[in-house]
């Protein structure tokens, strides 16, 4: 297992799937405001959410690259549409209410990509998409889900959490679980071995 290998990303989910697979990593927060750089997109791609994760992704994954030369850096992003919006995470409990109330009753699309760089070059990238339909939920009920969850809310671009009890919001979901969590898993291992870094 190669110790020269960056996870560019703080995210608690995606640590714990890198650490479960049982890849050697170490974590580097990027430095990249992901507000500023969606701005500075073309409208058509700020209106396509694949388009926006990978870029994203490749941002933080070359500007940890620029700091740590020879390591390899994996860089993340994932983003959420619903009805041609694209939806952040929210910056407190209102919004978590809001974006649940607007997910309810409809199907929103989640896409997860990652970028493999080492030397400002990127070698990988992957993204996958999952779609989930959120029953008919009503105020009363996600007030008492975000009363329950709390601030945990304030971490998922959905204000929900898929591995818990978040799962009883939804009717239908069509995509791989760790695309629904941010990383998709298997197509990284595999790139991570056609790199021989496993």
């Amino acid at each position: 297992m190669s110790k020269n290998l960056i996870l560019a990303s703080s995210s608690i989910s995606r640590k714990t799937i890198m650490k479960n697979s049982g890849v050697r990593f170490i974590v580097v927060k990027p430095n990249v405001d992901e507000r500023e750089v969606e701005k500075s997109l073309s409208p058509s791609d700020r209106s396509n959410s694949e388009k926006i994760a990978l870029i994203l992704a490749e941002k933080k994954a070359l500007e940890v690259s620029s700091r740590y030369p020879q390591f390899f850096v994996i860089g993340c992003d994932q983003t959420m549409c619903l009805e041609n919006s694209i939806y952040h995470k929210p910056d407190n409990m209102i919004k978590a209410e809001e974006h649940l109330l607007a997910l309810s009753g409809k199907t929103h699309r989640l896409s997860s990509a990652y970028v493999l760089v080492k030397d400002s070059k990127v070698l990988r990238y992957h993204i996958s998409v999952a779609q989930l339909t959120m029953h008919n939920i009503s105020q009363k009920f996600i007030k008492h889900y975000l009363k329950k969850i709390g601030e945990k809310a304030l971490v998922s671009i959905g204000s929900y959490q898929v591995d818990k009890e978040g799962i009883q919001l939804f009717s239908s979901i069509k995509g791989d679980y760790f695309t629904i969590v941010g990383l998709p898993i298997t197509e990284l291992l595999n790139d991570l071995r056609k790199e021989k870094i496993l």
